[in-house]
């Protein structure tokens, strides 16, 4: 997924996805959290995209298998 660099980002202006995104928490050990910041870097992303990607693919016909 492109990150569009070089487009301002502007504040509540959603820029990957058709709406803006709110803080949340998430809670996971240290290997979790490890293993999820070597994936988002291996695919040029923030670890908060990814999580977003996992979500979005969720309940999709070619989808992660539940």
């Amino acid at each position: 997924m492109t990150t569009k660099k070089g487009k301002k980002r502007l504040k509540n202006i959603p820029i990957l996805h058709d709406e803006v995104k709110t803080k949340r928490t998430v809670v996971l050990t240290p290997t979790a959290w490890g293993k999820m910041k070597q994936e988002a870097t291996r695919r040029g992303i923030s670890v908060s995209e990814l999580v977003e990607e996992f979500a979005r693919t969720m309940n999709c016909p070619t989808g992660l298998s539940p």
